[in-house]
């Protein structure tokens, strides 16, 4: 027979809340503050570089924190989820279980 699984909903909270943690800490932190001056480069075509780059960067930031706003949704949507079928399931047994089924019977 099989052992079936387990899902730790804490566990998935917690996921979730890291994530949304950590993108609430990124929206104080831009790549365009690391973004020097170009005097303080101090070569012209090194300050081009490093500016596209910097650019570049931003973008792939912002696509990860869409992606991570994304992963936590969809963690907290499937804690919603199990926990609705948890009650569900334990709002059938306790009805099943407390309904009189009259007498048994086994019994002499």
């Amino acid at each position: 027979m099989a052992e079936g699984f387990k899902v730790d909903l804490g566990a998935l909270e917690a996921a979730a809340s890291g994530i949304t943690d950590t993108l609430a800490k990124m929206q104080f932190k831009k790549v365009s503050d690391l973004d020097p001056k170009k005097d303080d480069i101090g070569h012209g075509h090194l300050a081009d570089v490093l500016e596209k780059f910097c650019t570049r960067w931003e973008i792939g930031v912002e696509n990860l924190a869409k992606d991570g706003q994304a992963v936590s949704q969809r963690l907290n949507a499937s804690v919603k989820a199990y926990r609705e079928v948890d009650g569900r399931i334990v709002g059938h047994l306790d009805g099943t279980l407390s309904r009189d089924s009259g007498k048994d019977p086994g019994a002499k």
